[in-house]
């Protein structure tokens, strides 16, 4: 890997504290199982459980430390220029659906925070979309009229309160942010309580369907009513959803900074290349995160050299200090910029309930998920059905395979610290070097549906070009679509 500054890893991660829930090792049954402790797993398992519902939650790492746990975090309404789009796209009654339901997702997160005792740093502020460009200070105005049409609170600014020059920016008043990690350690705290279970390290390996549904892992089975994949993309579907979405990633740093209000508020860039910059803290003391523009997942080369962009912008354009923090985050993408939330096919598989496809605005659009899917567990009439309805018609050709930027035509062309993939046959073999120099060999093909992965030369990951499935160093799977790891290799 390239030698780039501060701690691989999230800043949110780093304060949550440990969870320790045990790993599932027997025969279990609930009325509810969902897979994955996320936002949208969590909020689904509280939801079930406050109607006095049983539960059990599978988590394949730990609760809180992956995509939510490596979220920007901010609890808005405002995701950049959404409602212009959606109304000119979709029309104004979905329009209106989205802002009610984010407005709704982003309440519950307040709510549950202040009923459960949830120590997460939250705070109260404003949202910032702003532009550097004539061009994008239209596309402001056009945005603050679209938000006022679908009932939100919008105001347009000459600038944005940040120390380098805009062309105006639109305000969304009292949002908030917090930390996400945090916030996941105290809901599953909760789950506990009203009388869930949680199992971590306990991925899901097989989800079909017997006399009930049944989710199975490597040393336990846990048979349900329902189940519900919460797994940033599903890992099992009636229907596939992943040529409906688009992996994609960003890179994020996390900054010491003297003065932690000399950025105050939350803060995304519209015109290209676009960053998005708020406040944080760890351990430490104050932070100021800030993130770079999005590149589909397996389909750079040099990660690394992003990571290296964005440190070369925050310093030529905001007061940071050293870096402490450097992480990236994946999330999916869809057609026209909502998630694909509920039951894909409730005639032929009753009671199987999927979430994904957030484009990168998961924490309310996570919550309303959530919401969602308890609702319709439970037999209740939900507003955004329609909105999220996961079999909605999308462009054939949206998704994009990609291929694997890591060829190289020898191992000996594999310096310390990186990895490439060599061909020997009809056979892909994925190489990487430690920095001591030795060798370790998986197979380059991903268990998901047979693409070539690409070294990550930034976190030391190999990452699938085609559906973003992430695989360890060693070929244990991070985090699907797959759910097999990559077969170790003799070179």
């Amino acid at each position: 890997m390239v030698n780039l500054p501060g701690n691989r890893g999230s800043c949110w991660v780093a304060t949550a504290g440990p969870t320790g829930y045990p790993q599932l090792d027997n025969s279990i049954h609930a009325e509810t199982v969902v897979v994955g402790g996320g936002i949208v797993g969590l909020t689904t398992a509280l939801h079930l459980l406050e109607a006095g519902g049983s539960v059990i939650v599978v988590e394949a790492l730990e609760i809180g430390r992956q995509v939510t746990g490596r979220s920007t975090a901010k609890i808005t309404t405002q995701h950049a220029l959404i409602y212009r789009h959606l109304i000119d796209t979709c029309g104004l009654p979905t329009a209106r659906s989205y802002a009610e339901a984010n407005s709704a997702g982003a309440a519950r997160i307040k709510d549950w925070i202040k009923e459960y005792v949830i120590a997460c740093y939250l705070e109260r502020k404003d949202a910032y979309a702003y532009a550097t460009s004539a061009e994008g200070r239209e596309e402001i105005e056009a945005e603050a009229e679209a938000a006022r049409q679908v009932g939100l609170r919008a105001q347009v600014l000459e600038f944005a309160p940040l120390p380098f020059e805009t062309a105006g920016a639109l305000c969304f008043p009292d949002q908030a942010q917090f930390n996400p990690a945090m916030y996941l350690v105290g809901v599953a705290r909760a789950v506990m309580d009203r009388g869930g279970r949680i199992f971590e390290h306990s991925r899901a390996i097989l989800i079909d369907e017997a006399s009930r549904w049944r989710v199975v892992t490597a040393y336990g089975t846990v048979h349900a009513e329902n189940v519900v994949v919460a797994t940033n993309i599903t890992v099992k579907s009636p229907v596939g959803m992943a040529n409906r979405t688009q992996p994609r990633c960003h890179t994020a740093m996390a900054f010491r900074v003297d003065d932690p209000v000399a950025v105050d508020g939350m803060f995304i860039g519209i015109d290209a290349p676009p960053h998005s910059i708020r406040t944080g803290r760890d351990g430490a003391g104050p932070l100021l995160v800030v993130l770079g523009p999005k590149f589909n997942t397996g389909q750079d080369g040099n990660v690394a050299g992003r990571f290296i962009a964005l440190e070369d912008w925050a310093r030529k354009n905001l007061p940071v200090g050293d870096v402490v923090w450097r992480w990236c985050n994946e999330d999916y993408d869809t057609a026209d910029r909502v998630p694909y939330v509920g039951e894909p096919d409730p005639d032929n598989a009753a009671g199987f309930h999927i979430a994904t496809g957030f484009n990168a605005w998961g924490i309310s659009n996570g919550s309303a998920a959530g919401m969602l899917i308890a609702d319709r567990i439970q037999g209740r009439p939900n507003a955004w059905q329609r909105l999220y309805n996961p079999t909605r018609t999308h462009p054939k050709d949206y998704h994009q395979n990609g291929e694997s930027q890591s060829i190289v035509s020898r191992v000996e062309d594999i310096p310390p610290g990186e990895g490439g993939v060599i061909l020997r046959g009809d056979e892909k073999i994925a190489v990487c070097r430690d920095i001591e120099g030795s060798i370790r060999a998986v197979s380059a093909t991903c268990t998901h549906k047979g693409c070539t992965v690409t070294w990550n030369n930034a976190d030391g990951t190999w990452d699938c070009p085609c559906h973003g499935s992430i695989f360890a160093s060693d070929g244990s799977v991070i985090h699907g679509p797959a759910r097999k790891p990559l077969v170790p290799v003799e070179l």
